[in-house]
């Protein structure tokens, strides 16, 4: 299928970051193959009009559990291990794999609404994430979570998961996978060590959990003496490229030895604040050198998997945090889920920018709404007055998935009766 976007603004890159500019867009198969010029020959199959809408880059959410969607709004307003041991994990145990993938699906609808065109997911059930993701037409990276020790069955299983999950899927073109051992307090070091060593093996990231919360950090350095970040690079985990959700409660050695192994941090602003973890240093971690991106969580923490109110998020926190009106601003919150979060996945030849060869995962905002007007500075617009909501049409390898808020794939009515019959049943005790 060819496509002609026509008569619309385009986030492109800039010398300073990413500028919205009028520019046409030709797509070619899963590729864009022009912008601002079609190329010779071109002869569009179908052309989506885009006057008075702007056309970004499909965002990236770099850290989320996404068949955890169906505990939203079950477990707020309590501290970070009741909400863990006592509400999540429970609801975790009666789970079936028919319910994560509900679960899933129903994340990927408010993804794909919101213009997230893939998805770094870390979640428990095999194959049904990776269903769900394969049935709606996003882009995923998927890592079974991986916990227990490197003596136990359990732990062992949960590897072959892993393993049997990504061998079946191997080659689909919009699916990848990671290895996702879920933290230091939940696996042992050897589990860790041998996590490490499957994804060197496999040419995988890796993808943890660190520095979430202080009693994280203070266990760790009674039993260790090191902090969670020290730890990880004592056992070689940084030896393979890795994406450490959270990274709260981290110092200056911390944050040097994440430059240094150069280790991309998916920050996590909502549920960090939410369940009373505190603030990443996102500025002193840019200013280091490290490569941050955004997550959302998962939905029993953050309640939303929404990227804009993320992006929103990270620039203000930081601003009031430290007194500084400069210290993140709107074009780095676009990066960390664009051309950052590419390079968080290793994808930054085929995803994270608008640019001839890169894969046409777009999303189509209409800007004829009132919080987007006057546009005097669209890029400033989409991180301080968007909602996602703005998001009408949105590609995934070149194929429209959501077009005029309509889902291509889905069946959102028997989604939203799903997972509210399956969410009801998890509640109870």
């Amino acid at each position: 299928m060819k496509l002609w976007i026509q008569n619309g603004w385009a986030l492109l890159p800039g010398e300073n970051g990413p500028e919205a500019k009028q520019a046409d867009l030709y797509i070619d198969g899963d590729r864009i193959v022009g912008v601002g010029q079609a190329p010779e020959g071109f002869q569009p199959d179908r052309t989506l009009a885009a006057a008075d809408k702007l056309v970004i880059p499909g965002l990236i959410n770099c850290h989320t559990h996404n068949y955890m969607t169906l505990f939203r709004n079950s477990a707020d307003d309590v501290p970070f291990e009741e909400w863990l041991f006592r509400r999540v994990m429970p609801r975790e145990d009666r789970m079936t794999p028919e319910d994560a993938y509900w679960g899933a699906m129903l994340g990927i609808m408010e993804m794909l609404r919101t213009g997230t065109t893939c998805f770094n997911d870390m979640q428990m059930h095999i194959y049904q994430t990776t269903q769900a993701a394969v049935d709606s037409g996003i882009r995923a990276f998927i890592g079974r979570g991986l916990s227990g020790t490197a003596t136990d069955e359990g732990g062992a299983r949960r590897l072959r998961e892993a393993i049997q999950e990504m061998e079946r899927w191997q080659h689909h073109p919009r699916l990848r996978f990671t290895i996702a051992p879920h933290a230091p307090y939940s696996c042992d070091g050897a589990y860790l060590q041998q996590a490490a060593e499957e994804a060197e093996k496999r040419g995988l990231r890796l993808h943890i959990h660190l520095s979430e919360s202080v009693s994280e950090v203070e266990n760790l350095k009674k039993e260790t003496g090191l902090s969670p970040i020290a730890y990880a690079e004592k056992l070689g985990l940084f030896r393979v490229p890795a994406i450490v959700a959270h990274c709260v409660q981290v110092d200056e050695k911390d944050i040097e030895i994440l430059a240094e192994n150069q280790v991309s941090v998916a920050t996590n602003p909502a549920s960090n604040m939410k369940l009373g973890n505190g603030f990443a240093p996102v500025p002193e971690m840019l200013a280091a050198g490290v490569n941050v991106c955004l997550g959302t969580d998962g939905a029993s923490s953050n309640n939303s998997l929404n990227l804009f109110r993320e992006m929103g998020l990270v620039t203000l926190i930081h601003k009031g945090n430290t007194r500084t009106a400069t210290a993140v601003s709107a074009g780095e919150a676009l990066e960390m889920c664009t051309t950052r979060a590419a390079k968080a996945l290793g994808m930054e030849r085929e995803l994270g920018s608008i640019a001839v060869g890169k894969k046409a995962d777009l999303a189509i905002l209409n800007l004829q709404e009132p919080q987007l007007m006057p546009w005097n500075n669209l890029v400033s617009a989409l991180c301080y007055s968007a909602s996602g909501y703005e998001v009408e049409t949105v590609l995934v390898d070149g194929e429209v998935v959501l077009e005029n808020r309509e889902f291509r794939h889905i069946d959102a009515e028997r989604v939203y009766f799903e997972a509210a019959q399956r969410a009801k049943r998890l509640g109870e005790t």
